[in-house]
Parts: structure tokens; sequence; C-alpha cells
């Protein structure tokens, strides 16, 4: 469990860094000359630069173990942010989101592999991804705040290269601290735990994938619109505070541990569709602050990725940990390519939101057509 509190620590930091940048990003571009349809096509390449990283850490994970990628993921993308502090013009902070994009792609296949192998017991592995989604939404609760508090103190290109060392100090911890688990270890399973699926006989969940294209699509959607609220200083803080409102609803359903009793399948589905009415509330305007309802949002959010990290491990049937989260990393960079793209085309003619809405509602309905096998269920008790 040592590896886990380690991994733990590393990932707060690193997500509290990339995080901060969220509101910020954009306003940055808007300073440099960018049009709002070039911010979409920044946040767009930044995404779609995971993919080729994406199918690269699958196979490579599985091959050469977690930790170099760990390192060298942290290491390149803290690079990357301090010549980021320099850049001039809009195809400049393009490029590097570009790049940045890329290198990060190792970061999330390798971190949730490494995670998995820790142990084989289903239910202890679903607290292990509860716990890392609760880590993941304890540090973008304040980030984003602390990023736009951090530009309105010292400036853009400041705060860029003061979020580029922390991220460099992290690589060289996870250097020092984080050890690869070589083998899993062997638990004994209850009398009433059904035998797992012959590795690599189980096929490739793909329509569960859809859940996060689209769920990365109304994120994306989200993160193109909420920061062009902001036009000064004030704005951009109180835009950070907007996305640490997302992350603290996350925070309440993740503290909300008996949800891990239920099936991840159902989870998974309830808070899909908990989602989509959520963006559909956003879209048509419904007579609520906008503060609650990003506090929706983020509690949908927070019952949806533990209980999909968890269904995914059961399905792999507890092997290709590596392909099985790369793959989802690449559903997540498909969704968050698409999403500021078909933003910044549609905002305006219509409110984007309908957008996420309509994505989300159609992975809903796509979901219950993959079949899941009663055993891949955990068991209902918490040991």
């Amino acid at each position: 469990m040592k590896t886990a509190v380690w991994l733990y620590l590393f990932s707060f930091i690193a997500v509290f860094d990339l995080h901060a940048q969220y509101p910020i990003l954009t306003p940055f571009a808007v300073s440099l000359g960018a049009a709002p349809s070039f911010i979409g096509l920044m946040m767009g390449m930044y995404s779609i630069t995971h993919l080729p990283g994406n199918l690269i850490a699958g196979y490579s994970v599985d091959r050469f173990g977690s930790r170099p990628f760990i390192v060298l993921s942290l290491l390149l993308a803290g690079g990357v942010l301090l010549l980021q502090s320099r850049v001039t013009d809009p195809w400049q902070l393009l490029t590097l989101r570009s790049i940045s994009g890329f290198v990060l792609a190792f970061l999330s296949p390798a971190c949730m592999a490494l995670l998995a192998k820790i142990t084989t017991d289903q239910v202890r592995q679903g607290k292990l991804m509860a716990g890392n989604g609760l880590v993941h939404t304890l540090a973008s609760v304040v980030s984003p705040a602390a990023g736009a508090l951090l530009v309105a103190r010292i400036g853009f290109e400041q705060a860029f290269y003061v979020l580029g060392w922390i991220l460099i100090g992290t690589a060289a911890c996870a250097l020092a601290f984080i050890r690869d688990v070589q083998k899993q270890p062997t638990e004994a399973k209850p009398a009433a735990q059904p035998a797992a699926p012959a590795p690599g006989t189980g096929p490739m969940p793909w329509l569960v994938y859809s859940l996060p294209v689209a769920m990365a699509c109304a994120q994306g959607i989200l993160s193109f619109e909420l920061p062009l609220m902001a036009h000064d200083d004030e704005g951009i803080l109180a835009t950070g505070i907007l996305f640490s409102l997302v992350s603290l609803g996350a925070l309440f359903t993740l503290s909300l541990l008996f949800l891990n009793r239920y099936s991840p399948y159902a989870r998974t589905l309830a808070g899909s569709f908990f989602l989509s009415l959520a963006f559909f509330s956003v879209a048509v305007r419904v007579p609520l602050p906008l503060e609650w309802l990003l506090l929706l949002i983020g509690m949908a959010k927070g019952i949806i990725y533990p209980a999909l990290s968890s269904l995914l491990i059961q399905l792999s049937g507890g092997v290709r940990y590596g392909r099985t989260f790369s793959i989802l990393s690449v559903a997540f960079s498909v969704g968050a390519f698409l999403g500021p793209m078909l933003a910044g085309m549609v905002r305006d003619y219509l409110s984007p939101y309908f957008i996420g809405f309509a994505v989300l509602m159609i992975a809903v309905s796509v979901l219950p057509l993959h079949r899941i096998p009663s055993r891949s269920a955990p068991p209902t008790r918490v040991a």
C-alpha cells in the first residue's frame, strides 16, 4: 500500500498543477490575440495529440512498467510549461500545448495500471480507484482558484514558470519513491466470489468506451465556455472558483463511500444519466444559479469516474491493464478534442451545452447494449 500512498501524493501535485491552468489558458491565449475559434483549435489539438501517446502507452506500460512513464511524463510536461512562459504569439502556444498533450498522454494509463496491479481483489481495486478519484478531486477543488489567484498576483508568464518547476520537482520525487509492482499479490478469494475470466479471452468493451468519449466532450465544452466569461483579473478568479465548484460537487459524491457497495455498472449508468440532465439544465437555463448546476455536474462526475474504472478492470479479466486504461485515455482524448471544436463552431447559433447533453444521452442509450456479465459484478459487501 506504500506504493498507493506515494502515487496518490504525486497524483495530487500533478493534478493540482495541471488543473491550475484551466481558468488561465483561455485568457492567456486571448491576451496573445487568439480568436475563440483558434482557442477551440488549441484545446482540441492538446487532446488529439494524446492519441498517439495513449496508443504507445498501452503496450509500453504493460511491457516496461509504469514508473519510467510517470517520471518522464511529469518531467517533460514541466519543461514544456517553462517554455510556455516565454511564448509571444498564439501559434507558439498551440505548438507547445500540442507537445504537452503528447507527453502527458502517458501519465494517466501508467498511474491507473500501477494502482490496478497493487491487488487482485476486485473490492480493494474499487476502493483504490475511488481513492484515486478522491485525490484527483481534492486537487481539482483548489487548483483552478489557486491558478487564477496566481495569475492575478504574478502574471501569466511567472505563473507558468512556477507551475513548470512544480512538475519537474514532482518528477524527481516520483523517480525516488515510486516503484513498480512486478507481481500482483496473491489473495484468498471469498467462497462466493466467481472465478475471473481467463486471461485474454474477454473482448474489449468498445460500447462502454462511448461513455468516456461523451463525458470528455461535455467536459471540453464546459472548459471552453466558462473561461470566456472572464474579461479581467477579477473575472479570471471568478472562473477559477466556478471550476472549483465542479470539483467540490465531485468530492461530495466521492466521499459517499457506501456507493462502492453497488454495482459499478449501475453506478456508471445512473451517474451518466444524471450528468446528461445537468447539462440539459444548463443549456435551457433553468431558473437555478449556475453555481448550483456546476455542483450537480461535479456530483455526477464523482459517481461515474471510480465506477467506470472499476467496471473496466472487471471487464478486462484481470489482465492488460495498460491497454485497458490507454484505450480509456484515447476515448477521453477523442471527446476532449471534439468538445471545444464543436463549441467554437456552434456557439453563435446554438448553446454548446446542448451538444454536451446530446452526446451524453446517446452514450447512456448505447451503454446497456453491451452485455455486462453477472460475474463481473463485485460482491455487494465491503471487506
